[in-house]
């Protein structure tokens, strides 16, 4: 974009007023200084003309060597002077980091279709399409299809029959969203993504396995974000079903008949099998595995490659594999890398204790 592009600048003065907008009430901010910002960067990479943020005291050292214009800083008051001291401008906010990401959104807008159909687009004639809806190239939308308004799909996307897309809904380039998903409003299915495929559902047979045909579907509901390759299984009855506002990272797969709760984060490479229940605010950091029918309390944390087989209790924060507590696991750590030394401590009681024999 051109530094032309409407948004791209405004006076301090301005972000401030745009920002208490989306805030819903007055910012405080510095005085005397309507510098000129004309973007965001990271505070150590940060350039005159641009504004950052800093989260706490402990990065001080970061108003003294920043060369931003201006600067997101917690109710505090040493920071508020320092940075004035410096002639930076300065916007106090309780959540800098959330602050600087209303900033961001101010300045740059994801790239977005313009409403209108490319004539590659193979639309069945059952489809029923919102207003406003931008439909890229080689697009398949095939019967019973329902999308709602304002509808962003790029470029080689493929819907199966009668799936739902709620309004504002973007899919991404070469997604596949399968027979009878259901897709909330302002979700996000980033490129690659597949919901609604069959899980893996095989019974032992004589033969070998018995094909299991997946007969459920999948419900999104508003505000989910499911990332680059990732997987959502349709289960073959009932229905896999994710809350409103959770959050999937890249290469995550959610097993057939999962439940999971609202405002869930799941960072990539998660893999939960089936019948797994998430509950609301959990989080689930990366390489997380959960074996069938696992339960995740509400508000609980899985720290990277945790395993869980059984159930964590509600706020619970485990780690390792199999996952236990943190604490736990904490000390647990600690001792391992003393084995060696312990195995050689145990020796030479062995060797004692033979004597003494």
């Amino acid at each position: 974009m051109s530094d032309d592009d409407r948004g791209l600048r405004m006076k301090f003065s301005e972000l401030v007023e745009k920002l208490s907008a989306v805030n819903g009430q007055s910012l405080r901010s510095s005085t005397g200084n309507d510098a000129e910002i004309t973007g965001v960067a990271a505070v150590d990479e940060a350039i005159a003309g641009q504004i950052s943020y800093i989260e706490g005291a402990k990065f001080a050292a970061q108003v003294q060597t920043t060369a931003a214009s201006a600067l997101i800083l917690p109710k505090d008051t040493a920071l508020q002077t320092q940075a004035s001291d410096r002639g930076i401008a300065w916007i106090e906010a309780p959540e800098p980091r959330l602050m600087f990401a209303q900033a961001i959104a101010l300045f740059y807008q994801p790239f977005r279709l313009a409403p209108a159909i490319h004539p590659s687009a193979v639309i069945d004639p059952s489809v029923q399409l919102g207003q406003e809806v931008a439909i890229g190239a080689h697009v398949v939308i095939q019967a019973g299809v329902v999308v709602g308004d304002r509808v962003c799909i790029h470029p080689n996307v493929v819907l199966y029959p009668d799936a739902t897309i709620g309004d504002r809904t973007v899919l991404h380039a070469n997604c596949v969203i399968h027979e009878r998903s259901q897709i909330g409003a302002d979700c996000v299915i980033h490129a690659g993504a597949v919901i609604g495929s069959e899980g893996f559902g095989f019974v032992p047979a004589r033969e070998g396995w018995y094909k299991m045909e997946q007969s459920g579907y999948v419900v999104l509901e508003d505000g989910v974000e499911v990332g680059c390759n990732s997987t959502v299984d349709r289960p073959a009855v009932g229905k896999t079903h994710i809350g409103r506002h959770t959050k999937l990272d890249n290469l995550v797969h959610i097993g057939h008949g999962c439940q999971i709760g609202q405002g869930c984060a799941i960072a990539a490479q998660v893999g939960l099998a089936g019948g797994v229940e998430v509950g609301d605010r959990a989080i689930l950091a990366g390489q997380v595995g959960a074996a069938n029918n696992a339960k995740i309390g509400a508000g609980a944390i899985a720290t990277s490659k945790t395993g869980v087989h059984g159930t964590v209790e509600p706020g619970q924060i485990v780690s390792g594999y199999p996952a236990v507590d943190h604490k736990i696991y904490l000390k647990s750590s600690a001792i391992y890398s003393r084995l060696p030394e312990m195995y050689q401590t145990l020796k030479r009681l062995q060797k004692r204790l033979s004597r003494d024999d």
